[in-house]
């Protein structure tokens, strides 16, 4: 599914960001992105889309969700890493590195096949078929009221 989701969306002006299928219950979750962020009407159209793309290629599934993959959104490509460099983010790795594997801090791009970021104890570089799990980390600004 995930090839007729990467041939598809693109075509459309948008984004993959991931998907996931439950077998139980025929759940399938597109997460969806776009330069200037997406709305309800982006989802709308999307699901739409791919309602009637999935009876014509005789995909099985009980229910479709198309949504923006959120504040703490999920970097997955090496592209991601690379979009994102300037904001912070926490990564779980599959092995330790530094005897952690948890890291935050400020992304700095891509070297070669390694992620930079800048944590509180200076430079990591982290190989990219280390990490687990990669996400932004929300932006929350309060404003105080009068």
């Amino acid at each position: 599914m995930g090839e007729l989701l990467e041939r598809t969306l693109p075509a459309m002006g948008y984004e993959l960001v991931d998907w996931e299928s439950a077998a139980r219950g025929g759940l399938v979750r597109v997460f969806i992105d776009k330069p200037a962020g997406i709305d309800v009407e982006d989802c709308a159209r999307v699901s739409h889309h791919l309602t009637h793309l999935f009876a014509v290629e005789q995909v099985a599934y009980d229910r479709l969700e198309v949504s923006s993959p959120g504040l703490d959104r999920p970097l997955k490509k090496a592209g991601d890493f690379v979009r994102f460099a300037g904001e912070e983010v926490k990564l779980t790795l599959r092995e330790s590195v530094d005897n952690a594997k948890r890291i935050k801090g400020v992304l700095r791009g891509v070297d070669g096949d390694c992620v930079l970021v800048d944590t509180e104890t200076g430079r990591r570089t982290i190989a990219i078929a280390n990490i687990d799990k990669a996400r932004l980390v929300p932006k929350i600004e309060w404003r105080q009221t009068k």
